[in-house]
């Protein structure tokens, strides 16, 4: 304790008299954030902050010895976190953290307006020693009404550890020559400034971290010009980079691409109440219908959700649902046209998104099957996706693994069948529901802020002259987007049908393009069957060619497009539409030419990206929190084929 007292008095002192004089020793070298600072700080607003990343969740105590979620005090307001341990003696360590929060407290008892939205997390890496009472002891005198500032501290080294790891927080123990604890750490300064949706926006050291400055950075996160860019630029850059591919390739075309790979052991979820989305579907969404034979449970989509991102559902053990259907590729697959199976196999269609898939009348590009039950067998059993040879053999392989014996025994009452599989997967998919989207607050709920001028006047377009709600049908009361028919746009007919281009366009690096013989192409690519759309299962000569219209909720999450991803972004799916499709001979009479001015594209795509559901980065974070099956290196399981 007589420690934790010189440590507060320290950094008080410090704050004091920064030309800090030590007895016997040379004047002390301290960092920027104790002394004025030394040039005009940009001024707030006037620069942007980019997303650094995900601010990971983790369990801590508050001073009332009370457990809860890191994620518990995000969201709400703007959050400042720095990780400190309460008897450092580093005036440039712990204290300095200590000391700027200080000071932002100070200056903030005049901004009243500000500090309402500005959150300070003071999080000890020490448990053993900086228990709820002695953090309650290390904030008292620091704390003010004016201010919410929380001193954190977790269970155990295991609590703190990953979200230690998480942050990037390199910690190490000062140990004595017996190999004996020291209670000193030595450790690298960091101060993290979140914001409301809970992505890091800077990242301050010794160096950085000053009071003036990170009062602007709050400011410019809240700035009125702030929120209108970033919220341009995270739409272009589909949401956020934490919520995109791993390796994001986003305007990779370009040559200053600079990549942003997010190791997937950076991801930390948190789990949602997904029957809500059921039971009570967001703004823009119809009441949703359940089968009969398939009331909807937890249980049910809980299994559900752990059978689907499940490696052990394909024949060698490698390949999920969640491989095609990827939750941060807008439940499809930004990356490929058309999907790879096990073995990298080709599949001769795109992955069609998952979200509201709940509301479709019929399944896959063609509708050949009608219930969400029956379509997980089409990927489960196709040769060139999860490659399983018969119906009995998945069953017999799930009926094997014994955390799925007692799931289905719990959920169902009997052991896996073919029956309670399809259930199972298809009450997670029931819960992708997503709306609430800019579009349906202004629409439905008559914010007239809630969407810009130009997506208004692109909606007018959509309506009418662009003629896309004759299809992509929406009501008064609630909006599909899809009128869950069938049509031939010409794709299908051109591929079929045209002569293939003597050389592909391929890329080679950023910004670098190679025209490819087609040769060669061909040479190391399997051929693709024919693909005549509809008419494969109605056998109807004039369904060639045509497919299940897709609905446009959050359309700007999964390019490419149409049946065979040959489409890569909004602005040209929406120039082809522009040009009247392909011309054939059943093309459907919708189709023509529609004269769109430039200036009626550019609202017409703002339109189309202000459809993007507000719930979508929650039912992600929720789709990182499931375990990947997998079997380990050791274990081995005999699979026997049905008798």
């Amino acid at each position: 304790m007589l420690l934790l007292k010189i440590s507060q008095w320290l950094f008080v002192f410090l704050i004091s008299i920064p030309q800090l004089i030590y007895a016997e020793q040379p004047q002390a070298i301290l960092a920027p954030g104790y002394s004025p600072l030394k040039f005009i700080a940009p001024e707030a607003g006037s620069y942007l902050l980019p997303p650094l990343g995900q601010a990971a969740n983790g369990q801590v105590l508050n001073t009332k010895n009370t457990g809860i979620e890191l994620y518990d005090l995000m969201g709400d307001k703007i959050v400042l976190l720095s990780f400190i341990y309460s008897t450092c003696s580093d005036v440039n360590g712990c204290p300095l953290a200590t000391a700027v929060f200080h000071k932002i407290k100070r200056k903030l008892e005049n901004e009243p307006q500000l500090a309402n939205q500005l959150r300070l997390l003071t999080l000890s890496f020490n448990p053993e020693h900086d228990t709820p009472k002695v953090m309650e002891s290390y904030g008292k005198g620091l704390q003010s009404p004016s201010l919410d500032w929380q001193f954190l501290t977790t269970r155990s080294e295991q609590e703190i550890l990953p979200i230690l790891q998480h942050y990037r927080q390199s910690i190490q123990k000062i140990v004595d020559e017996d190999g004996q604890s020291t209670g000193t750490f030595s450790h690298i300064l960091r101060v993290y400034l979140i914001d409301k949706n809970k992505k890091i926006r800077n990242i301050y050291s010794v160096s950085f971290l000053h009071a003036d400055t990170l009062i602007n950075d709050v400011k410019t996160l809240l700035a009125d010009t702030y929120i209108q860019t970033d919220k341009v630029r995270e739409e272009q850059a589909i949401q956020s980079s934490y919520y995109q591919a791993g390796d994001n390739k986003f305007a990779y075309e370009k040559k200053d691409y600079k990549t942003q790979s997010i190791a997937l052991t950076d991801r930390i979820g948190k789990r949602t109440d997904l029957i809500q989305t059921i039971n009570n579907p967001p703004l823009g969404l119809p009441k949703l219908a359940i089968p009969d034979n398939n009331p909807i449970s937890k249980a049910k989509i809980s299994l559900g959700k752990k059978l689907f991102f499940d490696r052990r559902l394909s024949i060698n053990n490698t390949f999920s649902c969640a491989m095609c259907h990827i939750p941060e590729q807008g439940f499809s697959s930004n990356e490929m046209a058309t999907s790879v199976g096990v073995e990298g196999r080709t599949v001769r269609r795109n992955a069609p998104t998952l979200y509201n898939v709940a509301y479709y009348q019929t399944f896959f590009h063609d509708g050949r099957e009608n219930t969400l039950e029956q379509q997980v067998w089409g990927p489960l059993l196709a040769r060139n996706e999860m490659a399983n040879p018969s119906i009995g053999y998945v069953i017999n392989k799930i009926n094997q693994l014994p955390e799925y014996q007692e799931l289905f025994e719990k959920t169902f009452n009997r052991p896996a069948g073919m029956e309670t599989i399809g259930q199972a997967i298809a009450s997670y998919q029931r819960t992708l529901n997503s709306a609430n989207s800019s579009f349906d607050r202004w629409f439905f709920s008559k914010q007239e802020k809630a969407l810009t001028q130009s997506a208004q006047q692109g909606y007018q377009v959509f309506i009418g002259k662009g003629q896309c709600s004759q299809c992509h049908s929406l009501t008064a009361s609630d909006a599909l987007f899809t009128d869950n028919q069938f049509h031939n746009t010409g794709v299908g007919y051109q591929r079929a049908m045209k002569s293939t281009k003597k050389t592909i366009k391929v890329q080679l690096a950023p910004g670098v393009f190679a025209d490819v013989d087609n040769q060669v192409i061909e040479s190391v690519s399997e051929s693709k069957g024919n693909d005549l759309g509809r008419y494969e299962v109605t056998q109807d000569p004039a369904d060639r060619w045509k497919y299940k219209t897709p609905s446009l909720r959050n359309i700007s999450l999964t390019a490419p497009y149409m049946h065979d991803g040959s489409i890569l972004s909004l602005e040209q799916i929406i120039r082809f539409y522009n040009q009247g499709g392909i011309e054939n001979e059943t093309l459907d009479p919708l189709i023509k030419p529609l004269n769109l001015s430039e200036s009626e594209i550019k609202d017409l795509l703002a339109f189309l990206k202000s459809l993007t559901g507000s719930n979508v980065q929650q039912l992600i974070s929720d789709a990182y929190t499931q375990t990947i099956g997998d079997i380990s290196a050791h274990e081995e399981i005999s699979y026997q084929k049905p008798k």
